[in-house]
């Protein structure tokens, strides 16, 4: 993360009430949260309005996330609270993350995967009934699914426990990410 975007998100601030506070344009903002440095009185007041040195701002490079891999586990491990629900699954590593500011490319991977899961899910499930029909299978297609949706998430969210655990990664991940 960059640094001036550190300090302006740990203040709870927006680029555009950056830029008003220290009377600079939001391009700015923008432009130095990209990478380039900041300097002369952009630097100056821009230091001032984050209550922090010069020194704290130069040098803006890319600072690397914290990632507390214990509370990783504990999000990923919460989707199991929405198995049954799939709402939850996704809803409360959400809002853990959020809650104990641990956006990191871990937590939102683990987001990522829990929401493309229950949209593949949702979609083999809604479309169990035409299967039925279509193919003359068993009418209890959609509760095989179920079933089946369920222990494959279980895999999901026990794999990668045991994964961040033993190794600081995921095992099942996405190439995207959908946060």
């Amino acid at each position: 993360m960059n640094k001036l975007l550190k300090y302006r998100k740990t203040l709870n601030l927006t680029q555009e009430e950056l830029a008003e506070k220290a009377g600079v344009s939001t391009r700015t903002i923008q432009r130095i949260e990209k990478g380039i440095d900041p300097k002369g009185h952009t630097l100056k007041v821009l230091a001032k309005s984050l209550g922090v040195t010069e020194n704290d701002l130069k040098g803006n490079k890319i600072v690397s996330e914290t990632i507390n891999y214990h509370l990783s586990k504990h999000i990923n491990l919460s989707s199991i609270f929405g198995v049954i629900l799939p709402p939850i699954n996704i809803l409360l590593p959400w809002f853990i993350m959020k809650r104990k500011n641990q956006v990191n490319k871990i937590t939102k991977q683990i987001i990522s995967v829990q929401i493309f899961y229950t949209i593949i899910a949702l979609v083999c499930i809604l479309l169990s009934p035409f299967l039925s029909k279509w193919f003359g299978i068993t009418k209890q297609i959609t509760l095989i699914l179920l079933i089946v949706s369920v222990i494959i998430n279980l895999y999901i969210i026990i794999r990668n426990t045991i994964e961040l655990d033993k190794n600081k990664k995921l095992y099942i991940k996405l190439n995207f990410n959908l946060l």
